[in-house]
């Protein structure tokens, strides 16, 4: 195989809002950190362990303003999509870089009774989004008895 893969499949619960930014073209970016933990029995001391990785998740345009109307912070999430590393200056000329997952698909896990539990002004029915489906979206209904 000559080709190469850049694919992230990720469950976690958000950090926080998703929080938007809008430009003058009429696109709009989401951000929101989610975070993920792998727990194990250690060893030595016979407890057990936590340990959890936080992820910058990136979304555009009508699926951020999904996640943005639908998502609370702690609701749980299937995110897809690709590493990006970005290189920026910060205020004293230092060249930063920030690790990011571009979300090309994402799945509310989260319930909304679940979701009501925690915050009562947000509803959230269970949402599957793909960009690429949003713009050709098939106009009939597939008899599909498939449990996914």
């Amino acid at each position: 195989m000559s080709g190469t893969l850049n694919k992230v499949m990720l469950i976690g619960h958000l950090g926080d809002e998703v929080k938007m930014h809008y430009f003058e073209g009429g696109g709009c970016v989401g951000r929101f950190p989610l975070a993920t933990n792998e727990t194990y029995v250690s060893k030595q001391t016979n407890e057990r362990v936590t340990n959890t990785e936080w992820h910058n998740i990136v979304v555009r345009n009508k699926a951020a303003e999904i996640c943005e109307k639908y998502l609370s912070k702690g609701d749980r999430i299937y995110v897809e999509g690709r590493i990006k590393t970005r290189k920026w200056q910060d205020e004293n000329g230092n060249e930063r870089y920030s690790t990011e997952i571009q979300c090309t698909d994402f799945t509310f896990l989260t319930t909304k009774n679940e979701s009501e539990g925690q915050a009562s002004s947000k509803t959230e029915p269970k949402k599957s989004i793909d960009n690429q489906q949003m713009a050709n979206e098939p106009t009939g209904e597939e008899d599909d008895d498939l449990p996914f």
